[in-house]
Formats: structure tokens, C-alpha cells, sequence
């Protein structure tokens, strides 16, 4: 049966026990699977579509913690983790501010001798009993509410922690006729400290977090559209025609609909996804998608929301909007990386499940053997005081989801998104890439690579026949293949133009008449008088010597031959080709330095096959495999004991991602793909895939070096306590540190730099390399 996807914003939650139980509750219902995150707040459900959702809400409820839907905002300001529950952060500042007014002259007193006066403890007094009733009364409630459904938390040890200690201290100070030590430093140390250090976590984890926020924030709050003139009212576009008049309203950007025009000018953010109608400009998308530099747009070019128009004015009509544009999807698959676990953090949490427990057990064990060994009462209180308030499983909760916020914010903003932390762990562990071609290691698109003449000269600055140069052979071949939508015909005419702005040439290209194709073979047209055909070479023997050896040598080295015949004469062979991304001979040095074993799989034929690898130094190659080939040889791959990963972009490698251990796919490439990959590379870089294997090797090292804190901290601190080398308010302060050290390192991956793309192994090169066969 299908399942549904709910998100649930839970309130009250402390630490990883309160996880623990969230998570158990709402797995108790049939068929419901819950995923908790600590840092984030958030709760994400997997149910059948027939349990309403109402009785999830209730299912947190009856576990003593608050519940409710998120706002349906999904290209908007991500929503920061819920304050504890009846707390609004003004609150909880005040609430620090005056128990710390309240707390140090306590913990002055209490710690200098020399300072003490004559019936300072009775001042001692009457400035801790606010602070442990008031001050700590968000621990004392959620502690009864964890106590009244039959759960123990952090808070409860807090609570117990402070009372005992106040209750000690009142007990000395009233009947005990001043022969006991009091702990009214502890009673206000613990919670000064505890309150404290959540705010300070509190901060910490909303900058692990500000990465996506940002990304979120992208979108603007209002656009300028064009309406037609007689419907300047009613704020839409969608039934504007060419040419009808118009006028400019500004409208917030949640009324813009799928077919409305909009202005952006310079300075502006692109406000949704859309096609470019009128204007040309550059747009710097190096926020959405992490491209280093601005990429140029005109009429007819795609535009993401969210890029900034560093050029002119362009008008767009509106292709994507809300939830349906590529920001917003963005956005989405980092949350859903964000709720993820690794298994070390489930471990964990199924620890702090019974932590508490186990913690309160040792605490009145403790008491009992202090006071059965005839200690001293007041040390045996200390020392169970000290074992409640250290043993916090609160970095237990935190290690994996500070670090997973952000490792994905910041994987976000270099073009990067990973699905969660089981592809991240998986990325870290893979030894063999296999790597698609065409769109992957090249750029998908034909380029001419060399001219040759009948002169037996190459490049565009030869003469050709007698009467004619390189430069007016180029010029007549252009105008006839400007006819054709061939990708063929696109790569000359590309190449003509830009050959017309090195010589600053400003006329325009010449018309070319009676043009006609013939499939198969090529384009055949009248330019300035003169009968221009353009296709294939046909028999080599009917060739000059000089050409017949340019279309040999195309062959040869995989690329396609075009031969231009100008009034029956050959007169030129142009050698085109699908050229390697720039990048990727930097990209997959990288990878076999990180220990891959990188593979080439193709549909393409031997001999292209064998050039591209040949330049990259890939020495195991697989040409002519199609879409159901390429999953078997992942198959057999991981049959050999391979862990296998597949970098593609196309339908074809759909299969092969989905059967893969990870699945890369780039963001340039179809949706078929990216929906099948664990991985998707936004960047027009094949240098984020060595990078997406240095982040995901980063992030897994510093979730590790949490939770082994996490684990040795309460094995070290808590025998202490134990033994009494720890008093109470010590513990309160070495608690609240060891959920700061976890989010601060955490915090560091922040900061994380891809490796210099400047290194001894770049190659500057120009390799080309044929279209995959149909």
C-alpha cells in the first residue's frame, strides 16, 4: 500500500531521549514510521494515507510534548527549531538574565570565604529560592509532564538536580542546627548553566542550519508583472498577446501564476522559473545552483528563481511556481537529507532511550551506598546530586543532526545535494565510479574542432581554392547550415559566428536560398550566387588528397567529417565533435587520488569511447552499452565485491543509477535521472563529485568524533560523580560544555572548502569525441 509523507513541528523536546520516545510512540500506530531530528525540531512521518492526521498530533501530545503542522510555505524562510514549549525567545533571554542577576552574588558568596559576611547564607537563601522555583520552572514542568506520562528525560534530572540540592540546602539551613553544608551554589549554578548553555546551543544550531535559511530566503516578496492595459487591475498576465498594451503592476510574488510575464531589472532576483521573452543580461546563479560565474541569457533561455540579474532588463514569462520551481524542490530534498540518521546516531538514540532510566537507577544507588558505607549524609547527597545533573544525553541527540544541518547547508550552496545520511555514508565508502559520457565527461554539445581545406591547411585562416579563403568558405557554409536544426548545422553556424566577432566583423551573415535538405546525407542552398553543399564526404577516391586525409584522421579520433562543396568543388572538411568538459580531467584525477577506480560506460561507439578515456587515463572502458547494460554492469561489478557508484545524466542512466549503491546524477541532466540518484550535482562542474566525496568523508568523520565525545563524556564524568570528585554545580557547567563542544565542531563544517582547482594536474586541452549512436 502506498504511504503518505507528514511533517510535524514538535515542541518540547530536550534531548535524545525525548527523541527516543517521540519516535517509539508514533511507531506504535500500524503501519507508521517516524524519523525525529533534535536540531531541527521536526518530525517526519511515513503513514497510510487513511490514518488521519490528527491522530499523529495526538500521538505526540499523549507523549507529553506539543505537535502541529508546519506552515505550507515551501519557497519561503525555513522555519527555525520551536523554543521549548511556553517559551518565545524574549522570554527565555529574561528568564537567563535575571537567574543569572539572582545567581552570581549566590555563587560569589558561596565560593570566596574572605567575602562572606555575617548571615550572608540567609541573603544566599532568599536569592536561590526564586531562582529554583522560577528560574528552573521550565524544567520542572516539562519533568512532571514526562513524569505523568510514564517518561524520564534530561529535564527531569535537572529538576531533580536543583530540588534536591535546594531542599538539602534548606534542611541544613533550618534544622540542622548549621552543622551541614548547604548547596546553594548548586541549586542556582545548575540551572544558571543549563539555561545558559541552550541558549547558546540554541544559537549555535540555527547557524548549522543558516545555509538552507538562505537559500530559502532567495525568493523575494513582490514582482513587477505585465498586465494587459484594460486589466491593469486584476493582476495577471496569463492572456497577455504580443503586441497587446500594457501596463507594469507590482504584485507579492505568492500571486504569481504559471504564464504571467514579469520584470526583472538589475540588482533584481529572478522571482520564480521561467523563459526569457524580451532582453539579455547575465545572471549570477551562484547562490541556487553554485556556478562560479554569471551565465548569459536572451530570448528563449531558461531562468531559475532565485538568480540575480547582473545585466539588463529582461522580461520572463513565469514557467514554475510555489512548490513546482526549482528552488523550492531544492530546498526539499535538503530537509529530507536533514531528518535522516546515520546508523552510529540510531544507535545512540536507542542508548538515551534507556539512559535516563539507567541514570536515575546509579543515582539512587549511589545515594544508598554513600549512606550505607556511613559517609557523611551531605556527601552522599552531593554525590547523587552530581551523577542526576552531569549525565545529560543531550550531545547523544545532537551529534548527528548539527552536523548533518551543516554538512547540507553547506553542500547547498557549493551545488551539491545529497538525500540523507545513508547516502553520505555510502558516498564515503563507494571504490568504483562508473561514468556516463555524453552530458557526464562532455558537454553534451557538437563543436567543430578543426577546418581543413583543399589546400591541405587547417584552421579558418588557410586559403581554400583559387578565388576562395578559409574565412569565405566558413561564411558560405554557415549561411547555407543557418536552415538546419541539425546539432551538426548548429556547430558550424556557432562556429562561424564566433570566427565573424574574432575578425570584428559586423555585418550580418549572408541569406542563403533554395535551401533543401536531404536526411542522411546534408543541406545543399544558393549563397551570393553560389551553389553550397554541406554533408557527408561520400567517396574518398572523388576527394584531393588533403581532404581525404582530414576525413580519415576525423575517423580515426572518433569525430564526425562534414565536407562543403562550393559550385561541385570540395572545398573544405570540417572535423566536429562532442568535447570533454573542461574540468573533468582535473575531476577524475581527483577521484582516483581519493581511491576510486573510475569506469567508462557508454553508449557510444569503440573508437569515441577509447579517445575520451585515452585523454582522462580511464583504462577500463564499455562502448555501445545501452540503458539495460549499463545496470548490468553494476550488477556484475558489485558481484565482484565493488562498491559501485554511477555518475549520469540521461534517461539511459536511470537503471543503472537506481541499481547502483549511489546514484550521481547532474543537475544539468533530465528528471528521470536526478530522481533515480542519492546524489544530484547542481553545479555545471565535474569537480563536485570529488568534492561531494570529500564533504560526505568530512561530515561522517566529525558525526564519529561527536558521538565518541558524546559516549566518553558520560563514561568519564559520571563514575566521577559517583566516587564524589564532582560536585553538582561543576556537573551543571561540564553538561552544558559538552553539548556546546558537539555543536561547535559540528559548526566547522560550515567553513568547509572544496580542494583548489588550481592544481599540478591541470591540463589544458581541447579533446573532442562523437554524439552517443541513436
Amino acid at each position: 500500500m502506498s504511504e503518505r509523507v507528514t511533517v510535524l513541528t514538535v515542541g518540547g523536546m530536550t534531548c535524545a531521549a525525548c527523541v527516543n520516545r517521540v519516535e517509539k510512540k508514533l511507531g506504535r500506530l500500524d503501519g507508521v514510521t517516524a524519523t525525529v531530528n533534535l536540531a531541527t525540531g521536526k518530525a517526519r512521518v511515513r503513514h497510510p494515507p487513511g490514518l488521519p492526521v490528527t491522530d499523529l498530533l495526538a500521538t505526540v501530545e499523549a507523549a507529553g510534548f506539543t505537535a502541529e503542522l508546519p506552515e505550507s510555505e515551501p519557497a519561503g524562510p525555513a522555519k527555525e527549531a520551536p523554543a521549548p514549549e511556553g517559551q518565545a525567545p524574549d522570554a527565555e533571554r529574561n528568564r537567563l538574565l535575571v537567574t543569572a542577576l539572582l545567581s552570581v552574588p549566590v555563587l560569589v558568596l558561596s565560593m570566596v570565604p574572605a567575602w562572606q559576611f555575617r548571615n550572608w547564607q540567609w541573603l544566599c537563601f532568599a536569592l536561590t529560592a526564586p531562582v529554583a522555583v522560577w528560574g528552573a520552572l521550565p524544567f520542572h514542568r516539562r519533568a512532571a509532564r514526562g513524569l505523568r506520562h510514564g517518561a524520564a528525560t534530561m529535564d527531569t534530572l535537572v529538576s531533580l538536580g536543583v530540588a534536591a540540592s535546594f531542599a538539602w540546602s534548606a534542611y541544613a539551613l533550618f534544622l540542622s542546627g548549621g552543622t551541614a553544608h548547604f548547596y546553594l551554589e548548586a541549586a542556582v549554578g545548575v540551572p544558571l548553566f543549563v539555561l545558559a548553555g541552550r541558549r547558546l546551543e540554541a544559537g549555535a544550531r540555527r547557524g548549522t542550519g543558516s545555509a538552507l535559511r538562505a537559500l530559502a530566503e532567495l525568493v523575494g516578496k513582490d514582482v513587477s508583472v505585465r498586465v494587459p492595459a484594460d486589466a491593469a487591475g486584476q493582476g495577471s498576465s496569463v492572456g497577455l498577446t504580443d503586441g497587446a498594451a500594457t501596463v507594469e503592476r507590482r504584485i507579492p510574488v505568492a500571486r504569481l501564476q504559471v504564464g504571467d510575464r514579469f520584470l526583472v531589472r538589475p540588482g533584481e532576483r529572478v522571482a520564480t522559473d521561467g523563459t526569457v521573452v524580451d532582453g539579455s543580461s547575465a545572471l549570477d546563479l551562484s547562490l541556487v545552483t553554485g556556478e562560479s560565474g554569471p551565465v548569459e541569457v536572451g530570448p528563449g533561455s531558461a531562468v531559475v528563481g532565485g538568480a540575480v540579474n547582473v545585466g539588463g532588463l529582461l522580461e520572463v514569462r513565469a514557467a514554475a511556481v510555489g512548490a513546482d520551481t526549482r528552488l523550492a524542490r531544492i530546498t526539499r530534498l535538503v530537509e529530507e537529507a536533514q531528518t535522516g540518521k546515520t546508523q552510529a546516531q540510531r544507535l545512540a538514540d536507542a542508548v538515551a532511550g534507556v539512559f535516563v532510566p539507567a541514570v536515575l537507577a546509579v543515582s539512587v544507588t549511589v545515594l544508598g551506598f554513600w549512606l550505607g558505607a556511613g559517609a557523611d549524609p551531605q556527601a552522599a547527597v552531593t554525590a547523587a546530586v552530581a551523577v542526576l545533573v552531569v549525565a545529560c544525553p543531550c550531545a547523544l541527540g545532537l551529534a548527528t543532526p548539527t552536523a548533518l544541518l551543516a554538512a547540507t547547508g553547506r553542500g547547498a550552496q557549493l551545488g551539491i545535494l545529497v538525500s540523507g545520511p545513508q547516502a553520505l555514508e555510502r558516498l564515503r565508502r563507494i571504490d568504483t565510479l562508473v561514468l556516463d559520457k555524453t552530458g557526464t565527461l562532455t558537454t553534451g554539445r557538437m563543436s567543430v574542432i578543426a577546418m581543413t581545406t583543399s589546400a591541405g591547411d587547417t584552421g579558418s585562416g588557410s586559403a581554400g581554392a583559387p578565388g576562395l579563403t578559409a574565412d569565405e568558405i566558413l561564411r558560405l557554409a554557415a549561411a547555407v547550415e543557418h536552415g538546419s536544426e541539425h546539432p551538426l548545422a548548429r556547430a558550424i553556424t556557432a562556429y562561424g559566428d564566433l570566427r565573424r566577432e574574432a575578425l570584428a566583423e559586423h555585418r550580418p551573415p549572408p541569406a542563403a536560398r533554395h535551401f533543401a535538405a536531404t536526411a542522411g546525407y546534408g543541406v545543399t542552398g544558393e549563397v551570393d550566387g553560389r551553389s553550397v553543399t554541406v554533408g557527408r564526404p561520400g567517396e574518398l577516391s572523388a576527394l584531393p588528397a588533403s581532404l581525404a586525409d582530414a576525413v580519415r584522421t576525423a575517423e580515426t579520433a572518433g569525430h564526425t567529417a562534414v565536407l562543403v562543396t562550393v559550385d561541385g568543388t570540395p572545398q573544405a572538411v570540417f572535423s566536429i565533435g562532442d568535447t570533454l568538459r573542461p574540468d573533468c580531467y582535473r575531476a577524475v584525477d581527483h577521484l582516483r587520488r581519493l581511491g576510486l577506480r573510475p569506469v567508462l560506460a557508454t553508449g557510444d561507439r569503440a573508437a569515441t569511447a577509447r579517445a575520451a578515456a585515452g585523454h582522462l587515463g580511464i583504462t577500463e572502458i564499455h562502448a555501445g552499452a545501452l540503458p539495460e547494460e549499463k545496470a548490468a554492469l553494476v550488477t556484475t561489478l558489485q558481484e565482484h565485491g565493488d562498491r559501485v557508484a554511477v555518475v549520469g545524466d540521461g534517461v539511459n542512466d536511470a537503471a543503472a543509477l537506481a541499481r547502483a549503491d549511489l546514484g550521481i546524477a547532474l543537475g544539468s541532466g533530465t528528471d528521470a535521472a536526478i530522481g533515480a540518484a542519492d546524489v544530484t550535482v547542481l553545479r555545471e562542474d565535474l569537480q563536485a563529485v570529488p568534492d561531494a566525496v570529500r564533504l560526505a568523508r568530512r561530515t561522517l568523520g566529525t558525526i564519529r568524533a561527536n558521538l565518541v565525545w558524546a559516549f566518553g563524556y558520560n563514561l568519564v564524568t559520571v563514575p566521577l560523580a559517583a566516587v564524589g570528585r564532582l560536585d553538582p554545580m561543576t556537573a551543571a557547567a561540564a553538561m552544558s560544555a559538552s553539548s556546546l563542544l558537539v555543536v561547535g565542531n559540528s559548526l566547522r563544517l560550515r567553513a568547509w572548502k572544496p580542494a583548489s582547482r588550481t592544481t599540478r594536474t591541470a591540463k589544458t586541452f581541447r579533446t573532442s569525441i562523437t554524439p552517443d549512436t541513436p
